[in-house]
């Protein structure tokens, strides 16, 4: 078997996938929260997994697309949505987070949690958050979320580069990148952006931000 490139999510999450989705079968609450009150036409699962956010958003919009750069997860999603009977709502496709494959201006709802602390630069992270600001109709919001130093594991102020192993159940590790953001560098990161925060909290380790497409 090939090694695994740390700095690679897309190996990484086809190597874990069927293990992964088994872990994943709920919805986070932030997510839920957030939602709570909001519809669209149209909305976009950005890191969409396994597709269990892009299953909540089907209660909130007429259609939805689930984006990943692992096709064994977007495997799992559509497997999930077929199951589920949610198929005739959401469609998955795969795309890059820094490269969008969605028209500009196309969505008016987006989450975008627990993926964009896997992009292996800072000038990636950036351009992602600038590819979610032009995907947002006028008008439109999304919720950013990335793992942050506040989490109980860290012991870190400033944010940093890591690795988080997640062991398959035959004993075999894969180890998975993640830059692990300080409150205030993930605020940096979003002002760098296109994107205008209209407010970012801390919960359950993550840091949280809801955003719309700036005005600029």
């Amino acid at each position: 078997m090939k090694p695994q490139s740390v700095g690679d999510p897309r190996s990484t999450y086809d190597r874990i996938a069927a293990h992964f989705s088994k872990t994943r079968e709920y919805a986070w609450p932030e997510v839920e929260s957030f939602l709570d009150g909001r519809a669209a036409a149209r909305a976009l699962d950005l890191g969409c997994g396994n597709g269990r956010h892009a299953e909540l958003l089907t209660e909130r919009a007429d259609a939805v697309v689930g984006v990943d750069l692992s096709r064994e997860l977007l495997r799992e999603a559509v497997d999930r949505a077929r199951e589920r009977g949610y198929n005739g709502t959401a469609s998955f496709v795969h795309g890059d987070a820094a490269t969008l494959p969605i028209a500009t201006d196309a969505v008016g709802l987006a989450v975008y949690v627990a993926t964009l602390h896997h992009l292996p630069s800072r000038e990636a992270r950036v351009r992602s958050l600038d590819e979610l600001a032009r995907v947002l109709a006028p008008g439109g919001t999304a919720l950013v979320s990335a793992w942050s130093t506040a989490h109980d594991r860290f012991d870190r102020e400033e944010g940093f580069d890591t690795t988080v192993d997640w062991t398959l159940p035959g004993g075999e590790t894969v180890p998975r990148y993640y830059h692990i953001y300080s409150p205030e560098e993930f605020e940096a990161d979003l002002a760098e952006s296109a994107l205008q925060t209209v407010d970012s909290d801390v919960s359950s380790g993550n840091c949280y931000a809801t955003v719309t497409a700036s005005d600029d």
